[in-house]
């Protein structure tokens, strides 16, 4: 068995290794799986260089970042400490990261997506240089995606335009007019997420082409996550579809940031010292102070 500390909710768990998978639910208090805890370590390493818990987090609201239909536990623990919001595709807050609106470039400190490239339309790149625009100088895109280890990339429908799906029989198919009007047909389209049409899968990203794609965005450095991490529970029992950090730039805390964490940390000594002059005034406190049980 292992045990480890939820990094999202905080929550004490334990559990078999082989339980440990990719997505399957292995904290019994909030329900979050390897791919979302590996997400928040790396998020709290790239801004906070050392691995905190969501509940750990200091409160910056000078930090900004964005996320991408990020599921709702983490998400609104995000909001909770920094400068976050959530946005959605087909729902309001929109994103569409493939064309984000002039007044959102250049905001953000940290771009979460973690599922979602391999949905978009093609090409692929304009979502990579979606994010690249949405971040600071100095911002991070902390990213999942399924991908291969296989020699190529494998792009389902490089010409799709306008398209629609079609029951025939017990099965479900693609059809699609591409730019010349041309029509084709696809069968058997992959669909993530409930219901068909709902997240259809454009592509599988193969880690050649991913790592490719990130430095010819302009990322400086792009780095595949693989290492385990036991605390947390953090563990990868495949070497494909690992979480990947994507740097535009040297991270540093901004003034703001630095006062608002310093802030915070002199709020905590505060009270830290006001509780102990409160415990000081109890009899049995003292006695075991001075027994050396506390």
């Amino acid at each position: 068995m292992i045990q480890f500390i939820c990094n999202i909710c905080g929550g004490s768990n334990q559990c078999e290794a082989a339980a440990l998978t990719r997505e399957e639910s292995t904290c019994s208090q909030c329900g979050s799986n390897v791919r979302t805890r590996s997400l928040m370590l790396l998020l709290s390493l790239e801004l906070f260089g050392t691995a905190l818990t969501l509940p750990e987090f200091p409160r910056v609201k000078s930090l900004r970042g964005v996320g991408m239909t990020d599921w709702n536990e983490y998400a609104r623990r995000l909001a909770e400490k920094l400068d976050y919001r959530n946005t959605f595709y087909n729902r309001e807050p929109r994103l569409d990261i493939t064309n984000p609106p002039p007044e959102e470039l250049g905001r953000y400190d940290f771009v979460i997506s973690s599922e979602i490239f391999e949905h978009v339309m093609p090409p692929a790149a304009d979502a990579f240089h979606g994010a690249y625009q949405l971040l600071k100088p100095s911002g991070v895109l902390i990213l999942s995606v399924p991908y291969s280890i296989e020699a190529t990339m494998t792009e389902h429908y490089p010409e799709i335009h306008e398209f629609g799906f079609a029951h025939v029989g017990d099965s479900v198919v693609l059809v699609n007019r591409t730019r010349t009007g041309e029509m084709q047909v696809f069968e058997k389209p992959v669909f993530h997420g409930p219901g068909p049409g709902k997240a259809l899968e454009m592509r599988e990203f193969n880690e050649a082409e991913l790592k490719r794609t990130l430095t010819q965005t302009g990322f400086a450095g792009a780095r595949i996550y693989a290492e385990k991490y036991l605390p947390y529970g953090i563990v990868y029992a495949e070497k494909w579809s690992l979480p990947v950090v994507a740097r535009k730039g040297d991270f540093a805390f901004s003034i703001e940031s630095t006062r608002a964490v310093i802030e915070e940390w002199v709020d905590y000594g505060g009270r830290f010292d006001a509780e102990m002059k409160r415990l000081d005034r109890s009899l049995w406190f003292r006695i075991g102070r001075r027994l050396g049980l506390i």
